[in-house]
């Protein structure tokens, strides 16, 4: 009886170990960084609507290509982003004007190519090499040319460092419109 008793506690013991690593190394993969909460910001996605920490602060608005080419966005949203499934259709030549004289901002998600498929007329999507391989998304604002690169926290994909990267892209938003931008 003993026995059986000193097995069960060894083996309580050894999961309680067991659950302080995983724990353990799941936050040293993972980074929190605060919400964002500056100005509510409305933005289109072509692709699904990505989940968020600021549900309610940032709304987002299914919009397609053809409204890209059709009606200016800049009116009604802050940024577009445009998820992977999409990237290769972004990248088409018919669509590079537009991001370069958007008044607003576009973010490529889970792009390892750079902002260069989408602003050089001449390439597509399957021709330039990654060149972003650490990168989780890429942002685009034609008005002053400028790009920046979210990388995930210690390159590891969770739920919680994708979100910090929406957070980080969220305040680039907003010091676009700090900054005398959209």
């Amino acid at each position: 009886m003993k026995e059986i008793f000193m097995k069960r506690k060894i083996i309580v013991v050894l999961l309680l170990v067991f659950v302080i690593l995983i724990n353990n190394n799941e936050q040293r993969n993972s980074i929190d960084i605060p919400l964002y909460e500056g100005r509510s910001l409305v933005i289109g996605v072509i692709g699904e609507t990505p989940q968020v920490r600021e549900e309610g602060h940032v709304d987002f608005k299914e919009v397609t290509f053809q409204q890209l080419q059709d009606q200016d966005l800049s009116a009604e949203l802050d940024a577009v982003f445009i998820t992977k499934e999409h990237l290769v259709e972004a990248s088409e030549p018919r669509y590079t004007e537009i991001y370069h004289q958007a008044e607003i901002p576009f973010f490529y998600i889970e792009s390892k190519k750079s902002h260069v498929p989408f602003t050089i007329e001449e390439l597509s999507y399957d021709e330039v090499p990654d060149l972003s391989t650490d990168m989780y998304a890429i942002g685009y604002y034609g008005k002053d040319a400028e790009h920046w690169g979210y990388g995930l926290y210690n390159g590891v994909m969770n739920e919680t460092n994708i979100q910090a990267v929406y957070s980080h892209i969220f305040a680039t938003i907003e010091s676009l419109h700090h900054d005398g931008g959209t």
